[in-house]
């Protein structure tokens, strides 16, 4: 009877890793502290599609994190616009606590996360990890950081701050950056504030006349002139789909390689449609090129 009880009493949690397609090792106690799970062990629905999401991006992330590692070095990984950290927490789970090495540093600006987050670091032994309550750009300056990052990730920085991720990654060399850019809106806004002198000049700015487009447009633009930008800077860039649109409609996943060839037709293509789009003076500072050797 004993036997049967307590073959009884596992499956629930059983079922649960079912449901969730959980992966081996995930602990279920990360997931309730996450509220991923109910305190009872339920599914909560609505997280239910962030884990979707974050275990989509851990896919991509993990091969990195393996190769980086192969040679026994200790691996750092920075999370821009952390959040509630559900990224760093599950990458931590799965990947960094068995190595028993490699660090993962979140930063956010919302100071109760950073400290919820940081409780929840130390209730679960995760001792490897720290949070910093600072914006992406002042985190590329702290000296709380370390010099050089062999990862950077950005899971829905809005607006500008995927941008300073890409500053972030290049100032400490990062060896990868995985990318969910959101809210677009500094080029929209550029856009916006040009449309008549650039409806006279070009038919192509009826790509962008009506508000819907131009809010697509500038959104579109932008996370192009990133993967121009990151090519240019020595990077090999991969863009695809995060998750289905059922989940998320900001989905566009850019997955950048450092391989150390700066590509000069890449830094050109980026010149021509800043000039194109008329934003050489709201762009200058955010893509700085280097000519390339």
């Amino acid at each position: 009877m004993k036997g049967r009880a307590a073959k009884t009493q596992a499956r629930p949690e059983q079922d649960v890793a079912q449901q969730l397609e959980l992966k081996p090792g995930q602990s279920l106690e990360l997931l309730k502290a996450l509220h991923i799970l109910t305190r009872e062990g339920r599914i909560n629905q609505d997280s239910r599609r962030k884990l979707k999401q974050v275990y989509h991006l851990y896919q991509f992330i993990a091969p990195i994190l393996q190769e980086l590692s192969a040679d026994g070095r200790e691996v750092t990984l920075a999370d821009h616009g952390a959040g509630k950290s559900y990224l760093g927490f599950i990458l931590y789970d799965l990947y960094f606590k068995a190595l028993d090495q490699g660090w993962i540093y979140g930063i956010e600006t919302r100071a109760p996360l950073v400290e919820a987050s940081r409780k929840l670091a130390a209730d679960l032994g995760f001792g490897r990890m720290s949070f910093l309550n600072m914006s992406v750009a002042e985190s590329t300056r702290a000296d709380a950081m370390p010099a050089q990052f062999d990862v950077v990730t950005a899971l829905h920085a809005c607006d500008t701050a995927t941008d300073d991720a890409i500053a972030f990654g290049l100032e400490k060399k990062a060896r990868a950056m995985v990318l969910v850019p959101c809210c677009q809106a500094e080029v929209a806004a550029c856009l916006r504030q040009n449309k008549a002198l650039n409806l006279a000049r070009t038919p192509l700015a009826e790509l962008w006349r009506h508000p819907i487009h131009t809010r697509e447009m500038g959104s579109q633009l932008t996370n192009v002139l990133r993967c121009l930008y990151l090519e240019a800077s020595g990077y090999q860039v991969t863009v695809t789909e995060l998750v289905g649109w059922e989940h998320s409609m900001k989905n566009e996943l850019i997955v950048a390689r450092h391989i150390g060839q700066r590509k000069r037709s890449a830094a050109e293509r980026l010149q021509a449609l800043v000039a194109e789009f008329g934003l050489q003076e709201a762009l200058a500072h955010r893509y700085p090129l280097r000519p390339a050797a």
